[in-house]
């Protein structure tokens, strides 16, 4: 059976010390990618569970403020981006391969893109 603690890291001076309030565990780590594994195995030797047993919510504050929605909002805008980029990328393909349909030099659409020829042309192979 698995249980859930929550964990607050912190970062201070070269280390991200972290707390686990309800055992009242503190460990630390270099890197914060470690911090949810040195979690789980602080947790694991203080209850006696198995280190699977463990599954840990880490909140992350800097400068004494939680970073989780910043963070969670950052990455929300990038995933935003690379959806609008996609859908973007389909859009002058299919306009491309119109335009290529209709005789228009790729030269030409690759001005009206504001794209290279060689761009042009690879978009028009598909």
């Amino acid at each position: 059976m698995t249980h859930r603690y929550s964990v607050r890291v912190v970062r201070e001076g070269l280390w991200w010390m972290i707390h686990v309030p309800e055992i009242d565990a503190l460990t630390q780590s270099r890197r914060l990618a470690d911090a949810a594994l040195m979690a789980q195995e602080v947790i694991a030797l203080h209850t006696d569970r198995r280190i699977d047993e463990v599954d840990v919510d880490v909140a992350v504050e800097v400068g004494g403020e939680p970073s989780g929605d910043r963070v969670g909002d950052a990455r929300a805008q990038k995933t935003e981006a690379e959806h609008m980029e996609a859908r973007a990328a389909e859009s002058y393909r299919a306009v491309t391969q119109e335009l290529a349909a209709q005789d228009v030099p790729l030269r030409d659409i690759g001005y009206l893109l504001g794209i290279s020829y060689q761009r042009a042309h690879q978009l028009a192979a598909g």
